[in-house]
């Protein structure tokens, strides 16, 4: 995939936590991992073989492993606990809610598999409701990175703060995008400065928000792009400046069009700074079996997409 004339370096998001997984664990005995039976594929297999006392494996029971994982997290420890999104939070979000949550329980709940580039997994394995139902949640966190560099930074800026804080990601290796940017909770990244219309996306379609704003730029359009991977707490500030400045918001995520960051974003700029703004996303549908590229395509997640919107937005006004 290129960008800029670039050709960019693919690897996939659950191999950057494995990565980060095992550099906690060295550098804090704190640290401890709880799997439902999924440790290779969630890539927290390394941990479990380089810290085996560290390492719980519950099987196929995520309800009992949120439970583990707070009775761990109050005993001063510092669980991830790990599954695939439609699992965790798909199966075990009330324990989430009562056994996390409400106790404010130093968790870490770390999601893979998220969204349509499950594939031919099918619609029953494609997390698309997950950011919904975690951003509802009081005391709770929510990030989506972008790309294998940007998962790494949130691993370890998840285990500095205290209380629950959920990662999603997908399967599929993806562009490595996110360069040398910082990385603070709480706090978006604009990539790209623009004038004339505000991107903002998370997780893998912030390269599609990049590919975009490539082409836009070819037909005269200066498009801004936040990559937006915190969820919650929202960056209000970055977001209401970009929004006043070029008067038009594009939100674009690998999830429902209700109650993810489109929604978020909207709450937000409604309050504040109401300007035209369009979501895409899944327009509450279900996925269904195909290779990861033929659904994004079919469902229109994707830069043609955005650009499609843009365009249209423009001739409406």
């Amino acid at each position: 995939m290129i960008i800029n004339n670039k050709k960019l370096e693919m690897k996939s998001c659950r191999d950057g936590f494995g990565k980060a997984l095992l550099e906690l664990g060295k550098k804090d005995k704190k640290v401890v991992v709880v799997s439902a039976d999924l440790a290779e594929s969630t890539r927290c297999l390394d941990f479990s073989k380089e810290y085996p006392s560290r390492f719980f494996e519950v099987g196929v029971a995520e309800q009992n492993m949120a439970g583990v994982g707070a009775g761990l997290a109050l005993e001063g420890l510092t669980p991830f606990i790990c599954s695939f999104a439609v699992f965790s939070p798909g199966r075990n979000w009330e324990q989430i809610r009562v056994s996390i949550c409400y106790n404010k329980a130093n968790v870490k709940i770390v999601s893979s598999h998220a969204g349509l580039n499950v594939g031919e997994d099918g619609a029953t394995h494609q997390a698309l409701e997950d950011i919904a139902l975690m951003r509802v949640l009081p005391n709770m966190t929510v990030i989506a990175p972008c790309d294998f560099e940007e998962t790494q930074k949130a691993v370890m800026a998840a285990a500095k703060i205290e209380g629950p804080v959920y990662i999603r990601f997908g399967r599929e290796k993806t562009p490595i995008i996110s360069g040398n940017s910082k990385f603070q909770i709480g706090k978006a990244n604009i990539l790209r400065q623009g004038k004339n219309v505000t991107i903002i996306a998370c997780g893998p379609m912030v390269y599609e928000a990049l590919a975009a704003a490539d082409e836009l730029a070819k037909q005269k359009i200066s498009a801004e792009v936040i990559n937006c991977h915190t969820i919650k707490p929202i960056d209000k500030a970055t977001i209401i400046k970009s929004a006043k400045k070029t008067k038009k918001v594009i939100t674009i995520e690998e999830h429902q069009v209700n109650g993810g960051l489109g929604s978020a974003v909207a709450e937000v700029l409604s309050q504040k700074c109401p300007v035209p703004m369009k979501i895409i996303g899944m327009l509450d549908k279900f996925g269904e079996s195909g290779t990861a590229k033929q659904l994004l395509d079919k469902y229109e997640l994707n830069a043609s997409k955005i650009i499609k919107v843009i365009k249209m937005n423009a001739r409406n006004h």
